[in-house]
């Protein structure tokens, strides 16, 4: 529910809305509620239809793995989404001019579906709409956090709503407020920088042919080519495009007409669906590995991309944050149940062990294939080949990288 006046403490205070934020708040709503706490949720942008301004829920669209389906089905926020997810069947993954594909199927691995694609304005509306609706969790939006500093019960922060301030105490902050966070900035909390020195050019598309809920990876010279799958809209074969491009480039696609654009677009991808008939609005943004060097301090965590930024090319990045947060209910889970209070250090120490292997595996499938396949350096490109022939001759290791691509290795 949406508040104008906090009250003076809370159990937990979440910090940004956004996607990663908003599932986490679900989720302790729903695997908490037999152990209520209080949880005031701080977020810049208010609430409303127009999502537009919210970064995290403009046109693009993100990519769901298996895994995280059955998490936002825990999270009771799966059911709520309906129509407009599109399941992915298969994926093509291949190198272009040069031999050697891959194609992993939802048939093969014996599930429903490898993963699907949800447009972000849409999982807006439903995480929203929780938050919004929600008798034990407080929003209060539109507010920033001026001033945060430690204590010795947790964190004090000082948030600015409006005109007026406040003073908040809690036990535990969860900061989710983005890559670029001010919050993470006034701690002291230094990010590792690796980047990329590549753009991708975001924006959704219509084909001649429908896709067959088919995804494709295709790694070109400039780097990956992602094409996801989207519902028909008005009868139009919809696909969401991730174009990997250099930094110039990029800045030169965003301003080219649609036409070239289009033509350029067809010689990287091919015919497979047929002509590519439009493109919508475009988004361009930097691409970079970026890690907290710290994801906990007594009284805090961080969720999401202000814990770690990955590449787009394999579509880790929020299925990562959202086994991130189940995991971090698990533990605070068990803190109440021990009495414990939520921004025990050690407890926080618990939550970063049990999923330092998943985001270091993670982390370091995305950053590999991102130098394996964004090269044209000769042995990598052998490499490329004889690797994607090796996953193609073996359904063990097909079906080891399908794990590892809906989330469930």
């Amino acid at each position: 529910m949406q508040i104008s006046n906090p009250d003076k403490f809370y159990d937990l205070v979440v910090v940004g809305a956004g996607m990663v934020g908003a599932s986490f708040c679900c989720a302790l709503e729903n695997l908490l509620g037999e152990n209520p706490i209080s949880v005031l949720v701080i977020e810049a942008i208010p609430p409303g239809n127009d999502l537009a301004k919210q970064s995290s829920f403009d046109a693009r669209s993100t990519a769901l793995s298996f895994g995280s389906r059955k998490i936002l089905e825990e999270f009771a926020v799966w059911q709520e989404l309906g129509a407009a997810v599109c399941a992915i069947d298969e994926i093509q993954v291949s190198d272009r001019g040069r031999l050697g594909a891959v194609s992993l199927s939802a048939q093969e691995q014996k599930v429903d579906a490898l993963g699907y694609v949800v447009e972000n304005k849409r999982l807006g509306e439903v995480l929203n709409a929780r938050l919004l609706g929600s008798d034990t969790i407080n929003l209060l939006s539109p507010a920033a956090v001026s001033s945060i500093k430690a204590t010795e019960g947790g964190m004090q922060l000082r948030l600015q709503h409006g005109d007026s301030d406040a003073i908040v105490d809690t036990s535990l902050v969860v900061l989710a407020d983005g890559g670029k966070s001010p919050v993470c900035e006034q701690l002291g909390i230094s990010q590792s920088i690796e980047r990329y020195d590549q753009h991708a050019l975001i924006a959704n598309i219509v084909f001649e042919k429908p896709h067959n809920n088919i995804a494709y990876e295709r790694f070109t010279d400039t780097g990956p080519l992602a094409i996801l799958p989207l519902q028909a809209i008005d009868g139009m074969n919809r696909g969401s495009l991730v174009w990997t491009l250099s930094v110039e480039q990029a800045a030169e696609f965003r301003e080219m007409n649609e036409e070239q654009l289009l033509s350029l677009l067809q010689e990287r991808f091919g015919f497979k669906l047929g002509k590519i008939t439009n493109i919508g609005e475009r988004f361009v943004y930097p691409l970079s590995l970026s890690l907290a060097k710290e994801q906990v301090r007594p009284g805090l965590a961080l969720l999401g991309n202000v814990a770690h930024t990955l590449h787009p090319v394999a579509g880790q990045g929020l299925n990562l944050a959202l086994r991130d947060a189940r995991v971090l209910v698990d533990v605070l889970d068990k803190a109440m149940q021990q009495g414990v209070t939520l921004g025990d250090m050690s407890m926080l120490l618990e939550y970063v062990a049990r999923q330092e292997t998943d985001q270091a595996l993670t982390t370091q499938f995305t950053h590999n294939i991102t130098k394996l396949f964004s090269s044209n350096n000769d042995a990598k490109v052998w490499l490329r080949k004889f690797g994607l022939l090796a996953i193609e001759l073996s359904p063990r290791i097909r079906h080891g990288l399908a794990e590892r691509a809906m989330g469930l290795s």
